[in-house]
């Protein structure tokens, strides 16, 4: 069961229309550096990287570095338990 504080972080996350983007651009393929968002042609670095702050600290993506680089992958089973957690309702 996922908890309550988890779930409004995740739902909070996923409001944000860039956040959202950005989940949809690394769950389709399933892992991929950072440079390769398209968000990246309309919002700064800056802004990006808060992005990527937002829903890894939700649970919804993981970050791994490679020196400069980011990788994300998204963590699946915490997507699964929180639309689950969310049909329920």
């Amino acid at each position: 069961m996922m908890p309550d504080v988890q779930f409004r972080a995740i739902g909070r996350a996923l409001a944000d229309p860039h956040r959202f983007a950005i989940l949809q651009q690394v769950a389709a393929a399933e892992g991929m550096p950072c440079a390769r968002l398209q968000e990246h042609a309309v919002l700064s670095p800056a802004t990006i990287s808060h992005h990527m702050k937002e829903l890894s600290e939700a649970g919804l993506i993981d970050i791994t570095r490679k020196g400069r680089d980011a990788y994300l992958s998204l963590l699946r089973p915490v997507l699964d338990a929180y639309l689950e957690r969310l049909a329920s309702l």
